[in-house]
C-alpha cells in the first residue's frame, strides 16, 4: 500500500507523521490576513437610492425599447408638465397685467380747475376711444406744456402735431385692406409705435396723438392736466361668487392634468415587468425589483419634466402670437410663481415613484414570469363610494347655508376645491368596477367586438385609466358650464330685446351742437344700410322739492316717442310719464324738475347753481314703457316733446339713439361711429343683446374657456400617446394574429371597440356626476339650477370627439405593426 491508502479494519489516525509531530492545526477566528473587505449592507436610503439608480439607468440605457418607452412617458409628462407651469405662471401674468395698466396711468385732475399748475412737467390730455369690430381702440391726445413734459410708458416724446404713435398691433389693422373703416377716427399721420412697456397685452389696440388745440380747449371737462404717469397697481377683491367660480374653473382644469400624468408614469408596464423577472432570477427580492420599476418611471418623469420647461419655455412665445377667446399676454409676464413651480418640479417625480410602487403592489414578479394573467379578484365597490360621499360631506354644508353671497374665506376655498377633487375622483374610482362588471356579462357578438371584450375582461384597469383624464375633464367642464349658466342672472342685465327690436345702440355722447342735441339724427340717417333711427335726448334731474330723487328724462320728437312708448295720438308739445311694470315713477303730474342742476365730472360735487324749475303738466299721461320697440337702455321718468321742454336749455345732456339697420350688412357699425365721430364727442356704438354681462364676469368666463381649450389638447395629445403606447406593448400578439389570418380590420375594428367601451361608460359617470356636482355647486351660491342638456351633449360629444381622434391618429402605427415582422424577438 502506498500513499495514505489504508487496509479494511485498521485503526489508528489517518493524518500523515509529519503533521501529527506538528500538532493540531489552530483554529482561525477571523477573517484570513488577505481577504478582502466586503462593505456593510446599505441602510434603508443606500437601498433605495441604489435600486432607483438601477431603474434609471434600464430606462436611459436599456436599448432602443427602454428609450422608446421613457420617450413616450417623457412626452406624456411634459405636457402635462407644461400645463401645469402654464397654470403656475397665471398669477404673473394677471399682475403684470395690473402693472402695466398702472404704469400708464394718472390722476384725472381737470385743467379748469387748476389743480396743478403749468410747468415743464405738466402735460395735457383727453382721452379719445373707440370701438373697432367689438374691441376698444384705447386713444389719448397729448400736448406738452413745458419742455420736459411726463410722458407715458413706450413713448420717448410726445408726438408732433397731427402725429400719432399706435401699438403694433393697431400698425398691422391700419396697414390691412379693413383700415378705411378706421382710419375716419384717427384723422393723424403714423410717425412711431409705442414699445412694448407701454402696453398691456400685445394685441392691444393703442395710439397717442399729439395736439396743439388742447391749449384752447382747457375749460372742458374731457381735458386733464398731468405732471406724472404712474399709479399704484391693485385690484379690487372678486365678488364672493367670481371668487368660487375661479375655484371651480382651477380645480377642474387642473384635475385632469394631473390624471394624465399618473397615466403616463405607468406606460410600457407589461414590458417592464417582463424584464423585472428576470431581476428577481438574479436574485433581487421583492422590495428591490419594486425600488428599480420606481426607478425607471422616475428618469421618465425627470425627462419629462424637461420637455414640459421645454415646451413651456415655447409656447410662452405663442402667447403673444395667439388669442384665445380674446386674450393674449407677453411671453415676458408668464414666469411661474416660485412655490407652484417647486411644488410641480417636486411634485411630478415624486408622483411617479407613488404611482409606481402602488401598481405594483398588483403584480406578482417572479424569477420565471410575471404573473398577470391569473384570474384577478373581483373589484369592490364600497370603498369606491367613499370619496364622492366624502365630497358631498364637505359640500352640502355650504350648499345648505341657503346665502346667495356666500363668505368665501381661505378655508371655504379649501373646502370647496377639495369637495371637488373627491367627487371627481370617486368618479374615474368607479369607473373600473363598472367595466368589469359590464364586460364580464358580455358574451357573443362580432370577432371584433368579442375580441376586444375579451381584452377588456383580462385587463380592464388598463382601459379604464386611459378614459379617467376625459371622465375627469367632461364631468368638471359640465360641472362647470352649470355653475356659469347658473349664475349668470347675477351678473346680467336683460334689456327687452328682441326680434323686430334695433340692432345698434348709440349712447354716451355729448351732441355735436350743444342747443341742437337731436341733429346727430339727421346724420344717422344719411348712412347706408341704416333703415331707421329713433333718436333722443336724455338726462338725469333731481325734483326741485327734493334734490335726491331723480328722474330720467327722455326728449324726442314724436313719431320717435309713438314707437319708443307705443302710444298714438302724439302732438308736438305733448309730454308723457313712462315706467317699467317693475319700476315706479319718482316724479308724479304736477312735480318740478330742476333743468340747472350740474355736477363736477371728477369729484361728483354738486356745483352751487340757480335752481331753473320745470314743471311737468298737470295732464301728462302715465304708460307703460317697454312697448314692442322699447328696449332696456331707455330711462323711466319724463319724455316730452322738443316743443314742451328745450333740450338745449339742460346742461351735459346727451344724444342716444336707436338704430334699425338692414340684416346683413357689412361692418354697419363701424359706418355709423365714422358719421358720429367730430374729433371731440365720444360716442359708444354697440349691437343690441337681449342680455349685458358684468364685466368682470364676462372676462373671467373667457379666461376658464380658454383654459379648457389648453386643457382639450392636452387630453388629445396624452390620449394619443396612450394609444400609441398600448398598440406597440400588443404589437406581437397582433403580429401573431395577422401571421394566423385573421383580418386586419377585424383588429382594428376590436381597438375601437375596446376604446368605446370604457369611453362610452366614463362619458356616462362625467354626464352624470357633473350634472350633480354643478347642481350642489349651484346650490351654495343661491343659483337656479337648470340643464342645459344641448350644452351637456355638445362638451359630451367633444368628450368623445377627443377620444375617438386620439384612436384614428393610432390607426397607421396600429397597421404597420400588424406585420410578421413583429414576430421578432432578441
Amino acid at each position: 500500500m502506498t500513499g495514505s491508502s489504508r487496509p479494511s479494519g485498521a485503526t489508528g489516525s489517518t493524518v500523515p507523521t509529519a503533521l501529527r509531530d506538528r500538532g493540531a492545526a489552530p483554529v482561525l477566528r477571523g477573517p484570513l490576513p488577505d481577504a478582502p473587505e466586503f462593505p456593510e449592507p446599505p441602510g434603508t436610503a443606500g437601498r433605495w437610492a441604489r435600486d432607483l439608480w438601477m431603474g434609471m439607468r434600464f430606462a436611459l440605457a436599456g436599448g432602443r425599447e427602454g428609450l422608446l418607452r421613457t420617450s413616450l412617458t417623457a412626452l406624456g409628462v411634459g405636457f402635462g408638465v407644461a400645463v401645469l407651469l402654464l397654470a403656475a405662471a397665471v398669477p404673473n401674468l394677471i399682475s403684470g397685467y395690473e402693472e402695466r395698466n398702472a404704469a400708464r396711468g394718472h390722476e384725472y385732475t381737470s385743467a379748469s380747475e387748476g389743480e396743478i399748475a403749468p410747468g415743464e412737467r405738466t402735460v395735457l390730455i383727453t382721452p379719445q376711444s373707440t370701438q373697432f369690430r367689438g374691441e376698444w381702440v384705447t386713444g389719448t391726445v397729448l400736448h406738452a406744456e413745458g419742455g420736459d413734459p411726463a410722458l407715458p410708458p413706450g413713448i420717448t416724446e410726445v408726438p408732433a402735431p397731427g402725429t400719432m404713435v399706435v401699438s403694433p398691433a393697431l400698425r398691422d389693422l391700419l396697414d390691412s385692406p379693413d383700415a378705411h373703416l378706421l382710419t375716419p377716427r384717427l384723422p393723424y399721420e403714423l410717425s412711431g409705435i409705442v414699445a412694448d412697456e407701454g402696453l398691456t397685452e400685445p394685441n392691444e389696440l393703442l395710439w397717442y396723438a399729439g395736439d396743439p388745440g388742447l391749449a384752447e380747449r382747457i375749460d372742458d371737462d374731457g381735458v386733464y392736466r398731468v405732471d406724472a404717469f404712474g399709479v399704484t397697481a391693485g385690484s379690487q377683491p372678486l365678488h364672493p361668487v367670481l371668487l368660487l367660480m375661479l375655484v371651480i374653473g382651477c380645480v377642474v382644469l387642473l384635475l385632469p392634468v394631473g390624471a394624465f400624468i399618473a397615466t403616463a408614469v405607468r406606460l410600457g408596464g407589461e414590458r417592464r415587468d417582463r424584464r423585472l423577472a428576470a431581476l428577481r432570477l438574479l436574485g433581487t427580492d421583492v422590495r428591490a425589483t419594486h425600488r428599480i420599476a420606481a426607478g425607471e418611471a422616475l428618469a421618465g418623469a425627470l425627462v419629462g419634466l424637461l420637455v414640459g420647461v421645454v415646451v413651456f419655455l415655447l409656447g410662452r412665445n405663442l402667447l403673444a402670437e395667439f388669442r384665445i377667446f380674446g386674450l393674449s399676454a407677453f411671453s415676458e409676464d408668464a414666469v411661474p410663481a416660485l412655490a407652484i413651480a417647486l411644488f410641480v418640479i417636486i411634485g411630478v417625480p415624486t408622483a411617479a415613484v407613488m404611482v409606481t410602487l402602488q401598481a405594483m403592489r398588483r403584480v406578482a414578479v417572479e424569477p420565471l414570469g410575471v404573473v398577470r394573467t391569473s384570474t384577478p379578484r373581483r373589484r369592490r365597490l364600497w370603498w369606491r363610494l367613499l370619496p364622492p360621499l366624502a365630497g358631498l360631506a364637505l359640500l352640502l354644508p355650504l350648499a345648505l347655508s341657503g346665502s346667495e353671497e356666500p363668505d368665501v374665506g381661505t378655508g371655504e376655498i379649501w373646502q370647496v376645491s377639495v369637495g371637488i377633487v373627491f367627487l371627481l375622483v370617486g368618479a374615474t374610482a368607479v369607473l373600473p368596477w363598472l367595466v368589469e362588471a359590464l364586460t364580464g356579462r358580455v358574451r357573443g357578438g362580432p370577432v371584433p367586438f368579442q375580441l376586444a371584450m375579451r381584452r377588456l375582461q383580462l385587463d380592464s384597469g388598463s382601459a379604464s385609466r386611459a378614459v379617467s383624464g376625459v371622465t375627469i375633464a367632461v364631468a368638471g367642464a359640465i360641472a362647470l358650464q352649470m355653475f356659469l349658466t347658473g349664475i349668470t342672472t347675477q351678473f346680467s342685465e336683460e334689456t327687452g330685446a328682441g326680434e323686430g327690436s334695433p340692432s345698434l345702440v348709440v349712447s354716451g355722447g355729448a351732441p355735436r351742437d350743444p342747443s341742437d342735441p337731436l341733429e346727430g339724427a339727421r346724420r344717422l340717417e344719411e348712412v347706408a344700410g341704416v333703415t331707421g333711427v329713433l333718436g333722443y335726448a336724455s338726462h338725469q334731474l333731481p325734483r326741485t322739492d327734493d334734490a335726491e330723487i331723480w328722474s330720467g328724462v327722455t326728449i324726442a320728437e314724436c313719431e320717435v316717442l309713438v314707437r319708443l312708448l307705443a302710444t298714438e295720438n302724439c302732438v308736438d308739445g305733448a309730454v308723457y310719464l313712462a315706467h317699467r311694470e317693475d319700476e315706479r315713477l319718482n316724479v308724479a303730474p304736477g312735480d318740478s324738475l330742476n333743468l340747472a342742476v350740474e355736477y363736477d365730472a371728477l369729484s361728483g360735487d354738486r356745483l352751487d347753481t340757480e335752481v331753473e324749475p320745470w314743471t311737468i303738466p298737470a295732464d301728462a299721461p302715465v304708460v307703460t314703457l317697454g312697448g314692442e320697440n322699447g328696449i332696456g337702455y331707455l330711462m323711466s321718468g319724463v319724455f316730452a316733446t322738443p316743443a314742451a321742454l328745450d333740450p338745449g336749455r339742460i346742461p351735459d345732456i346727451a344724444f342716444e339713439a336707436q338704430l334699425y339697420t338692414q340684416p346683413g350688412e357689412p361692418d354697419i357699425a363701424e359706418h355709423v361711429r365714422n358719421a358720429l365721430f367730430d374729433g371731440e364727442s365720444r360716442f359708444y356704438v354697440f349691437e343690441a343683446s337681449p342680455t349685458l354681462h358684468d364685466d368682470e364676469f364676462d372676462n373671467l368666463r373667457r379666461s376658464l374657456y380658454a383654459g379648457a381649450v389648453v386643457v382639450m389638447l392636452l387630453i388629445g395629445g396624452s390620449m394619443a400617446i396612450s394609444t400609441l403606447e398600448q398598440m406597440r406593448e400588443r404589437r406581437r400578439l397582433l403580429s401573431v394574429l395577422v401571421a394566423f389570418g385573421t383580418p386586419r380590420s377585424t383588429l382594428a375594428g376590436s381597438v375601437l371597440w375596446q376604446t368605446a367601451l370604457p369611453v362610452a361608460l366614463g362619458l356616462l359617470i362625467a354626464m352624470v356626476g357633473g350634472m350633480g356636482l354643478g347642481a350642489v355647486l349651484l346650490t351654495t351660491v343661491g343659483g337656479s339650477v337648470v340643464f342645459d342638456i344641448p350644452s351637456l351633449l355638445v362638451m359630451t360629444a367633444a368628450g368623445a370627439g377627443v377620444v375617438l381622434g386620439a384612436t384614428l391618429v393610432g390607426m397607421p402605427s396600429l397597421y404597420r405593426m400588424m406585420r410578421p415582422q413583429g414576430l421578432r424577438t432578441e
